[in-house]
């Protein structure tokens, strides 16, 4: 595979040619990270690609902006067969270069300052800060022992030989670090103590939070608390794990919310809304309302959204294209009526106070968020 015009290319298209991370993308051959991912099969489920037995699709899928799924629940690309058509969400995989760049640069790498890129995956975001900084100053950290393992192998392959640790950063970091940068969504609250404490004071950490598309940046103080913003653009991490999957989501609450007859049923003020594309309100929901499962689907014109909490409250709205939704609500709250409250504050201010707000990170792991009048926090039990 003449892979070396490939990446260049990809460096060129996604880098600012001023850049100190145009060479590392320029140079590093991406498709060996990734010689296996899963793609969308159309039912639901998903499909094996298998880079050697199909080089072309190996280097357009390895070397264009995109990121690549490579194990869905416990499903890893790497052992399945060709019939393997694994259902559920994906639980790992390569970040698309671009991504992995700007979160990167948030981190604000210097030389001799001891990096950990929390959440190894396929190993990009380590190769690209090996190439850049050196790598004795990178460590990389996976629950997963499997991805740690030949992640090492294979950027071991390109000569890079970071530390690699195989860990659950909610519960133990090993090592002390001036650059943290997370390319898993870390929990507010007792989860994101190990994190913190892994942090040594003036270094600087960049992170999303789980459950949401914001990234938070911010520097630590003596006494503990990271203090930064919310940066004005976002970025779709998976939620860190602690185990093989993900815990199950609420089947139960989920069989209603697609079929029951609702305590409260009305008509609805705004069209039905795909949450998970929509990334600002998705995540200003999680914080009013944290823990919120969503469901989006279409049939034909009609378009349909759920939404689920552990409390036990459930939601559902339906509609013809944008036409008011019928709604259908039961529970110890409105979860329509929350997201309506929501998106008649976006409508009267033209945006959310989420991006550019304040973040304060105390030592207990509690994320507190300010703008303006506005103020919450989240992880505080």
């Amino acid at each position: 595979m003449d892979w070396q015009i490939k990446a260049e290319q990809l460096a060129t298209d996604t880098v600012d040619p001023v850049s100190r991370w145009l060479p590392p993308v320029a140079r590093v051959p991406r498709h060996r990270l990734v010689p296996r991912w899963w793609e969308p099969d159309g039912t639901g489920g998903w499909s094996l690609r298998d880079g050697a037995s199909d080089p072309a699709a190996w280097a357009e899928a390895a070397y264009a902006d995109r990121s690549l799924v490579t194990r869905v629940g416990g499903s890893h690309a790497d052992h399945a067969t060709p019939d393997d058509r694994p259902e559920g969400l994906p639980t790992s995989s390569a970040t698309l270069p671009s991504l992995t760049v700007r979160m990167l640069r948030y981190a604000r790498l210097g030389d001799g300052l001891p990096l950990l890129d929390l959440g190894t995956g396929a190993g990009g975001l380590t190769a690209y800060a090996s190439f850049r900084v050196g790598d004795k100053q990178v460590t990389s950290l996976d629950v997963d022992p499997y991805l740690s393992a030949v992640a090492g192998e294979r950027l071991a392959g390109l000569g890079y030989h970071p530390t690699m640790l195989t860990a659950d950063a909610t519960e133990h970091v090993p090592g002390a670090y001036e650059r943290i940068v997370s390319t898993v969504g870390l929990p507010p609250g007792p989860g994101l103590r190990p994190v913190l404490a892994a942090l040594v004071p003036g270094g600087r950490l960049a992170m999303t939070l789980a459950r949401t598309t914001l990234v938070v940046t911010g520097w630590k103080r003596a006494n503990g608390d990271v203090v930064g913003r919310v940066e004005r653009e976002m970025a779709g991490f998976m939620e860190a794990r602690s185990g093989d999957d993900y815990p199950a989501g609420r089947t139960d609450l989920s069989a209603l919310a697609h079929e029951a007859e609702g305590d409260d049923v009305r008509t609805g003020r705004y069209p039905v809304v795909d949450l998970a594309n929509a990334w600002e309100l998705r995540s200003m929901l999680e914080i009013t309302a944290p823990g919120v499962e969503l469901g989006f689907g279409t049939r034909g014109a009609t378009r349909t959204a759920h939404l689920v909490h552990p409390d036990g409250s459930w939601a559902r709205a339906s509609a013809d294209a944008a036409d008011p939704p019928t709604v259908h609500q039961s529970g110890p709250r409105r979860l329509w009526d929350v997201l309506e409250r929501l998106r008649n504050r976006l409508n009267t201010e033209g945006s959310l106070p989420l991006l550019g707000a304040r973040v304060l990170i105390t030592p207990d792991g509690v994320v507190h968020l300010s703008r303006g009048s506005w103020h919450t926090s989240l992880g505080a039990r």
